[in-house]
């Protein structure tokens, strides 16, 4: 029977929905990023809603969150660690002070998921995920959530990669709470260790045909592990290997500073595993303001998977990135098996088969919560680098930004999805006359669920305002942030209070 092994839940709770029709249908990582918007105008509410799915009649007795209502037991990317501690920075950055309650409370819950994902998710036992499903629906060559026909399993470079965001999001929580309680220090320790474990199993020394990075393409792909042991890459270009850009963080000075100790251990962690930074940058070199940065990409590869992200014939539409490369439009990704073959053709809008339950949703629409994750990314390497990157965007454009330019160029084409054009229409409402023209709807937005890849229609669910409703906080952010405040401070809420009072660059 359907969520049969969910024998401890008992919900009657007013929950924020993906949409009003599937009411009362919930998502727990749609609700995650509900919770930004909703913080704009009720910050309490929004942290209430982020608590609920961390609660004892929600959060499995063996620490799986769960999923969405059809199937509790399904598996959604770890993000609740990313929006708790946004909505953290956001009160503290808007009201003064700090919810250390909220915070601790959150942490303890998310070291039950977290340890969940490492007991149930890693297969192999060498820190590389498999997750299913993952929110991504079909994004990939195979049904995540259904046996694979070759047999065998996914190792997923997304999976992998939300692994290492969570692992960063639950450093920055201990580092927090280490203001309050120097015990969390060891916390921050731990959860780096695991940053550098993941790291490496991406992408250990070498070229090895069972590694995610590629390094004649210069992109991350999922790997099929045959029943036989073989390996293989499935070397279809799509969101799943620009998540690894998502895991990026970088770490204030201010921190090593106040807890050389652990700094101390840190180094000593690294000593004892030199292969482990082999092919990411260092923990010992030092940023802008003396930052360090935990990320999967190094200089170089950042370079080359955002020479991907960037050009207009692969990832980068008017209107944001796309979930699937543009390459493979009519010219499909084919790979073959014994006794079958599967294809993924990039679908700008919706479905032209019946596969997966005939949605191409993430076979290249854009989507609005990962778009925002890649701007995260982006703010946090400039924050690191600092003026002196600088890469061609769009590419073969030969104009040449920083990676705060690249992020504001990205974030208004997110945004001309719902602001009217110089004929004043709204690319949202594709061509639906009547939202066009009509005085009474006009100016009535639809949050869609994700937007055509070429014309920035909406398609999908049809008021997603949670969901979709991200680009509201991300408008705010181009309208108020300036490059010297986001140099200047640790996260985009502080910078957005630095930037009021001063006039803005954007």
């Amino acid at each position: 029977m359907r969520n049969s092994g969910w024998f401890h839940m008992l919900t009657q709770d007013v929950i924020s929905m993906p949409d009003k029709w599937e009411y009362p249908w919930f998502a727990a990582w749609d609700l995650a990023f509900h919770t930004l918007p909703l913080s704009m105008v009720d910050l309490v509410f929004a942290k209430t809603q982020l608590k609920l799915m961390l609660d004892s009649l929600y959060l499995h007795p063996n620490g799986q969150l769960p999923a969405y209502e059809w199937n509790f037991g399904d598996v959604n990317p770890p993000v609740h660690g990313w929006a708790v501690l946004a909505l953290y920075r956001a009160e503290r950055a808007q009201c003064g002070h700090a919810d250390y309650a909220f915070l601790e409370q959150c942490f303890q819950k998310l070291l039950l998921n977290f340890t969940w994902w490492l007991n149930r998710k890693d297969a192999s036992g060498k820190n590389v995920f498999e997750g299913g499903f993952l929110g991504l629906d079909n994004i990939g060559v195979f049904d995540r959530s259904s046996p694979l026909p070759t047999g065998g399993r996914l190792e997923q470079a997304d999976g992998t990669a939300w692994m290492c965001l969570f692992s960063q999001n639950m450093l920055q929580i201990a580092i927090e709470l280490s203001s309050i309680n120097p015990l969390y220090s060891e916390m921050a320790l731990k959860f780096t260790e695991h940053f550098l474990w993941i790291a490496s199993a991406m992408d250990s020394v070498g070229d090895n045909e069972d590694e995610m990075w590629d390094e004649q393409d210069g992109f991350f792909y999922d790997i099929l592990r045959l029943p036989n042991g073989h390996a293989t890459r499935l070397k279809l270009r799509s969101m799943v290997g620009l998540l690894p850009l998502c895991a990026t963080t970088v770490i204030e000075g201010q921190f090593i500073h106040h807890f050389p100790e652990t700094a101390k251990r840190v180094g000593e962690f690294m000593t004892r595993h030199p292969e482990l930074c082999e092919n990411i940058t260092s923990l010992r070199t030092q940023g802008v303001n003396g930052r360090r940065i935990l990320a999967l990409l190094n200089e170089g590869k950042l370079r080359r998977v955002l020479h991907r992200m960037l050009d207009p014939n692969e990832f980068l539409s008017d209107y944001g990135i796309r979930s699937v490369s543009k390459c493979y439009e009519g010219k499909p990704f084919v790979f073959e098996y014994a006794g079958g073959k599967s294809s993924v053709e990039y679908l700008p809008a919706e479905s032209n088969t019946g596969m997966f339950g005939g949605n191409s949703n993430w076979r290249g629409p854009i989507w609005v919560p990962v778009n925002a994750l890649i701007l995260r990314a982006l703010y946090q390497f400039y924050q690191f680098y600092g003026d002196d990157f600088k890469i061609e965007c769009p590419t073969g454009s030969g104009k040449m930004m920083t990676l705060y330019e690249v992020a504001i160029e990205i974030n208004g084409r997110l945004s001309k999805i719902f602001l009217r054009d110089e004929k004043g229409r709204r690319a949202v409402y594709g061509g639906t006359e009547k939202f066009q023209n009509d005085l009474y709807w006009k100016d009535l937005i639809l949050f869609h669920e994700y937007f055509h890849g070429e014309n920035g229609a909406g398609l999908g669910a049809s008021h997603q305002t949670g969901w979709t409703g991200v680009i509201a906080y991300l408008m705010r952010i181009s309208a108020l942030l300036n490059p010297e405040a986001v140099l200047k401070t640790e996260s985009a809420y502080a910078a957005i209070q630095v930037a009021s009072d001063k006039p803005t660059s954007t």
